[in-house]
């Protein structure tokens, strides 16, 4: 493929060879967001669009807030790896992906610029409206791939996004004291905690043992929804915004 004609009015085309039909000619209703976790955004396009790294986006957003599209939005391009949310596993075949130009967790988290910020809520707007994209179906890699993705981070402004009308946000209960439940914990109010989980999308085994994956799983929840303390450990606030996310959702 050696271009196409952008679907998001004012993204420059530089065109991956890394991509597919999504399977059974599925149509995206999922969005995912990822930092792209190298020293610079020029060596992460440049990767992107090597053949031999098997990895893709349908956008890159650079820190001045200009956008590239490497892969047609029809198609599927390679970016969330082994993922799974509600039970789907091919991640790639129902989502359209945007990796966002910062250096992450191996680059000490630096902040996402403003400019960066404006011109990613603009793209999720208009992907969303073209696709009729559900909010609670706005998410981070490291929601459908916990454990094994780290991005876009806690320091990913989901607040400000949600403040734009993009995502499944409440806002996030305190941090204080009270009960909690960490790994090697078990019993019924563990495997209660899993069930919330796994209604709100995430892969976790409702086992009633607060193992490492589900460990792993309340990380990545608290890095979306309470990125204030991420740790782990299940405490009373970390429940208490997941009973409130889960509240929120709309009807079936």
């Amino acid at each position: 493929m050696s271009g196409f004609a952008p679907d998001h009015a004012g993204a420059e085309v530089v065109a991956s060879p890394n991509f597919g039909e999504r399977k059974d000619g599925r149509s995206p209703d999922m969005l995912i967001l990822h930092y792209t976790g190298m020293p610079t955004a020029e060596a992460a396009l440049d990767w992107l669009t090597r053949t031999e790294s098997e990895v893709s986006c349908h956008y890159f957003v650079f820190e001045d807030g200009r956008i590239t599209q490497l892969v047609p939005e029809a198609s599927r391009a390679w970016h969330a790896g082994k993922s799974a949310w509600k039970g789907e596993t091919d991640i790639n075949s129902a989502s359209i992906g945007i990796e966002i130009a910062n250096p992450g967790h191996p680059g000490g988290l630096p902040d996402f610029p403003a400019a960066q910020i404006a011109a990613v809520t603009a793209l999720c707007h208009d992907i969303i409206s073209r696709h009729g994209i559900a909010p609670e179906r706005v998410l981070g890699h490291s929601d459908v791939a916990p454990i094994r993705k780290v991005d876009p981070g806690e320091n990913f402004p989901w607040a400000d996004l949600a403040s734009s009308g993009i995502g499944h946000w409440v806002e996030p209960s305190p941090v204080a004291g009270g009960r909690f439940f960490q790994q090697g914990d078990a019993g019924p109010p563990v495997e209660a905690l899993q069930a919330m989980l796994v209604l709100y999308g995430y892969d976790v085994p409702v086992s009633s043992q607060y193992c490492a994956r589900t460990h792993g799983v309340i990380e990545a929840f608290q890095r979306h929804f309470r990125p204030e303390r991420v740790d782990g450990i299940a405490d009373a606030s970390t429940i208490e915004t997941l009973h409130r996310l889960l509240k929120a959702l709309p009807s079936a």
